[in-house]
């Protein structure tokens, strides 16, 4: 196991905010930071800014220029070894002639996948791997989702009063949550590669599912809709073409004139609607990363009751709206303690007047 000096973390953690940076703008590429060093001091850096784009080690390799010549290299990612939209990493870190290469965290994609440290070892470079390699896979968390699993990492928002309700009885539900914790919602609408919802969310609210920031460079989300029988009417704004859009339905469904601005695909289905898992399988396979769902009981219900759910975001707002309102998820009903579900709390927060949750299933 490789022993990592003070240095060595300083730079890493350098590293690490580099690639932050790109939070919004890589998909579907992930977030990787670089930073080039003799010793203590820092000769070049840079990050990942948008797919098609030089990669970080290349920023930073720039930046160095001569100075990048027996070197340190510090990544958050391995560096790549294949010719896609750019030339590959690894062969550019073995021309600038630099020593040593320390990664986060490898690369999980097949055509990466310890083929870039290789490449490097074969060339004489000293390689190391692992140091923060948690906060690595955590940056890119849908990236190696879709990789290792197959699915995206699906994370639900769900807004709710303090009795646990989300709409009032007769549907009304705007706002129950403040100003600020809109906006926070739309920052993650901005990371994720996709934003996913119901028909019932579609007839009922008749949302946009847009990132509206307009000061923070994002790749627009493409906009997911689950319309089993296509019933979304024409003049929904989930029609309109305005972003990117997919619109998935029964094999037996026949879009209508009014879905032609939109992208349109059958998926098999389940005996309770759409099948979920395929549902996921499929965006995997559009290069989904992070699968942001906002959605009603139902469609949130039916994505937890699959085990499909990796992360909840929970906006809990400091008012009750009574037990005639609806509820928070639509959930069969649990025969012993021994089957409720339990979470990781792994963030909680005040935003604005209401308090965000960020919770994570255990198993």
């Amino acid at each position: 196991m490789a022993s990592f000096e003070a240095v060595d973390h300083r730079h890493m953690a350098r590293a690490m905010r580099l690639a932050e940076r790109g939070l919004f703008t890589t998909q579907p590429n992930p977030r990787v930071g670089c930073v080039i060093a003799h010793g203590g001091t820092v000769v070049g850096e840079g990050f990942h800014q948008r797919a098609g784009g030089p990669h970080a080690e290349i920023h930073a390799l720039r930046a160095a220029g001569e100075r990048a010549r027996g070197a340190s290299v510090y990544v958050t990612l391995e560096p790549c070894a294949h010719h896609g939209r750019t030339p590959p990493c690894a062969e550019a870190l073995v021309a600038a002639g630099v020593a040593r290469v320390v990664v986060a965290a490898e690369d999980p994609n097949p055509k990466v996948d310890g083929r870039g440290m290789a490449r490097l070892r074969a060339a004489g470079i000293a390689v190391e791997s692992g140091l923060m390699r948690e906060a690595a896979r955590e940056l890119n968390i849908g990236f190696f989702s879709r990789l290792e699993r197959g699915h995206p990492y699906v994370r639900v928002k769900l807004a709710m009063s303090l009795d646990g309700r989300t709409a009032l009885a007769d549907g009304t539900s705007k706002w129950i949550t403040g100003e600020a914790a809109r906006a926070d919602v739309q920052r993650w609408r901005a990371r994720s590669s996709a934003i996913l919802t119901g028909t019932g969310t579609a007839l009922a609210d008749d949302p946009r599912l847009t990132v509206r920031l307009p000061d923070l460079p994002h790749v627009s989300p493409l906009r997911v809709l689950l319309d089993r029988k296509l019933r979304t009417p024409e003049g929904a704004h989930l029609l309109d073409g305005s972003a990117p859009t997919l619109v998935l339905h029964g094999p037996s469904a026949a879009p209508g004139t009014h879905f032609a601005a939109v992208e349109c695909a059958p998926v098999p289905e389940s005996a309770h609607g759409l099948d979920l898992d395929a549902v996921l399988s499929l965006l995997a396979r559009r290069e989904v990363n992070e699968l942001h769902v906002e959605a009603g009981p139902t469609l949130a219900g039916a994505l937890f009751a699959a085990g499909l759910v990796d992360e909840l975001l929970l906006y809990v707002a400091p008012v009750l709206l009574g037990d005639r309102a609806r509820p928070l998820l639509a959930f069969p009903a649990l025969t012993d303690m021994s089957r409720r579900w339990g979470f990781e709390v792994k963030d909680i927060r005040s935003v604005g007047d209401d308090q965000r949750l960020r919770l994570r299933p255990t198993p």
